[in-house]
């Protein structure tokens, strides 16, 4: 298995004890672990424990590590992110992953140009604390309803901001978790983008989207007619062959763990169907299962 670029899924960090059991017989291959904000009262060492016997079991890999929140603020329902942050860092090593990945953060309401002196300070802090610790620090690529100018939760999502972000921050373990499907709802083409980023993507989130380009030449982009759906992988646009065959030409090492929860067909009832899809659909892209040559 080492030799195969892993595909697995996202799991809520409080979830993952009680999910995992149930769908990791369907294949999947590592998990990415996630908290909303904040990871709580959560004893992340006694999760790792009971996360890492279910790995030992049945043979997957915690990819990553994540806290979804704003950790440039501290205000309101993110106090403690920036903490969650820190101790993500900390604990990471114990799930046996070196990655922990998040939002970057902003200041509300203001262009993106406007938090890279608070990214700064809290990521140039943030980057020491998890280099003195093997990890590096990944940041998810959503725009989270917001633009270029305004917006509440990451600056993180084009690649103009990722240009002074880097800049900031010019440290070899910070880095981009990478999805088309983010980049596809401003009508980026991933491609040639993926192309140019890839030394710097730390993970991939199997995610991808559905534009319906009629739509967008006869209504825009600001009409009230939706023009792009996120869609489980093997149900949009991309191409993950060509995908995964440019993350291995440049020797990306990750994993490639679906985002389930956002398409608009395979939900509800048929949601663990679509994700099952997605996670055969991208095994076929990567070529299947490892085979060794003959001695």
């Amino acid at each position: 298995m080492d030799n195969t670029l892993r595909i697995g899924t996202l799991v809520g960090g409080n979830d993952a004890v009680k999910v995992i059991p149930q769908i990791v017989k369907h294949g999947f291959e590592s998990f990415n672990l996630t908290f909303w904000q904040s990871s709580g009262d959560t004893d992340l060492g006694e999760l790792a424990r009971k996360v890492r016997e279910l790995a030992d079991e049945h043979d997957f890999v915690i990819s990553a590590i994540s806290v979804f929140g704003n950790p440039l603020t501290g205000e309101g329902d993110n106090a403690d992110t920036l903490s969650t942050w820190e101790r993500l860092i900390d604990h990471a090593h114990l799930f046996g992953t070196n990655l922990v990945s998040g939002f970057t953060g902003r200041i509300p309401d203001r262009p993106i140009d406007e938090s890279i002196p608070r990214f700064k300070e809290v990521f140039g802090e943030l980057t020491k604390r998890a280099a003195d610790k093997g990890v590096r620090i990944a940041f998810e690529n959503c725009d989270m309803g917001g633009t270029w100018e305004s917006g509440d939760w990451n600056i993180a999502h084009n690649p103009a901001a990722w240009e002074l972000m880097f800049n900031a921050v010019p440290e070899d373990n910070i880095g981009l978790e990478w999805e088309p499907c983010h980049q596809m709802v401003s009508l980026i083409n991933p491609i040639p983008q993926l192309r140019k980023w890839v030394s710097k993507v730390f993970h991939v989130h199997g995610k991808d989207a559905t534009i319906a380009w009629d739509i967008v030449k006869e209504h825009g982009i600001h009409g009230n007619q939706p023009f792009v759906w996120h869609r489980t992988p093997g149900f949009g646009d991309s191409n993950w062959t060509d995908i995964i065959t440019i993350l291995r030409q440049h020797g990306y090492q990750g994993t490639i763990d679906i985002e389930g929860w956002h398409d608009p067909v395979y939900r509800g009832e048929l949601e663990m169907m679509g994700q099952v899809h997605a996670l055969n659909y991208l095994k076929r892209c990567r070529g299947g299962d490892f085979v060794p040559n003959p001695i």
